[in-house]
């Protein structure tokens, strides 16, 4: 892990502690505020530099998609923020420094057969081999539990054993991005796959202390990484790797793991349309099971029909690149 360089390394650090006590996950801001002392340390910045002008040459200067750049932005103006709390400053000098604009962001979206195939392959990737079947299958199970019940990567990873309560078929999620708690009933053919889980782990690991539902090495839980490599992986092997693409104000994006969050969605109110209801008033509903802060986050799916749909429109950007 980079260490921070610049003068401000210490309430950088200080910063990263803070959030992280109050259950965020640094990581990723991590990276950016690795961005940012950079920019410090390049151009000897001081207590001094700090007018509204130093950020918007820094914004210039970072030479990064505006969604890179946006994302630096945010999270160096919620640390100016905590440094003005701490009383290292007396006003936020990024206040009044704007965003750029962003491009409009296109996710890949599964169609319910490619989500069966790209199971399937999950499936096929299981090893039969002792020491590797238990977390093998855990992982099929993690990517199963994003395919079907819209869960973000995190949230089966972070699963206790008593969050499935099986004699009501549910499933507790603790705090979520929003710090949401919610309780999700879980579809009959995933309380299948949880239960001859359970059953495989009891007989394998006869002296099981992990706490987590789905069982990492040493008490811990899924490795995320580990996770997200098998999860491309089997994107490759069944012939949906795509390329990130920009074309004029539009990024499509490629297959990654919160897609089957998307997909799920959309594929949820597709069939709901098809079966005669209205999509705008499942939404409320859907927000809830998702774990959205409020149900108009949910209303973006309304305005993506379905996979062909997308899958159409950039194979369409990719035409056109090639013939200009």
């Amino acid at each position: 892990m980079k260490p921070f360089e610049s003068f401000l390394s210490p309430q950088l650090n200080e910063f990263l502690t803070y959030r992280e006590t109050l259950g965020y996950t640094m990581r990723r801001r991590r990276s950016h505020l690795i961005a940012f002392d950079r920019y410090l340390k390049d151009t000897d910045a001081n207590w001094n530099s700090f007018e509204p002008s130093f950020f918007l040459r820094m914004r210039a200067d970072l030479g990064k998609e505006p969604r890179h750049t946006n994302q630096i932005l945010i999270i160096t103006r919620v640390f100016f923020q905590f440094l003005l709390r701490r009383g290292y400053l007396e006003e936020n000098p990024l206040q009044d420094v704007p965003l750029l604009k962003e491009n409009v962001s296109v996710p890949f979206l599964f169609s319910p057969e490619q989500t069966d195939q790209l199971l399937a392959a999950f499936c096929k990737r299981i090893r039969r081999r002792e020491e590797f079947f238990l977390s093998d299958l855990a992982m099929y199970l993690a990517i199963l539990l994003l395919a079907r019940c819209g869960m973000r990567i995190s949230e089966p990873l972070r699963l206790m054993r008593q969050h499935y309560r099986r004699d009501d078929g549910t499933l507790y999620i603790e705090k979520t991005k929003f710090k949401k708690d919610r309780l999700i009933p879980a579809p009959i053919a995933i309380i299948t796959e949880i239960d001859n889980y359970l059953a495989v782990r009891r007989h394998l690991q006869l002296d099981d202390h992990n706490p987590y539902l789905l069982a990492g090495k040493k008490e811990k839980p899924l490795s995320e990484y580990q996770v997200r490599s098998t999860f491309h992986q089997a994107v490759k092997n069944i012939g949906l790797q795509q390329q990130r693409r920009v074309m004029g104000n539009m990024t499509f994006n490629p297959p990654v793991p919160h897609s089957l969050r998307h997909s799920f969605a959309i594929n949820t109110l597709r069939k709901i349309i098809e079966r005669g209801d209205s999509a705008q008033d499942a939404l409320p509903v859907l927000a809830v099971y998702l774990g959205h802060s409020t149900y108009f986050c949910s209303s973006v799916y309304l305005k993506i029909t379905d996979a062909k749909s997308r899958n159409d429109l950039y194979d369409f950007t990719v035409w056109q690149k090639w013939k200009i």
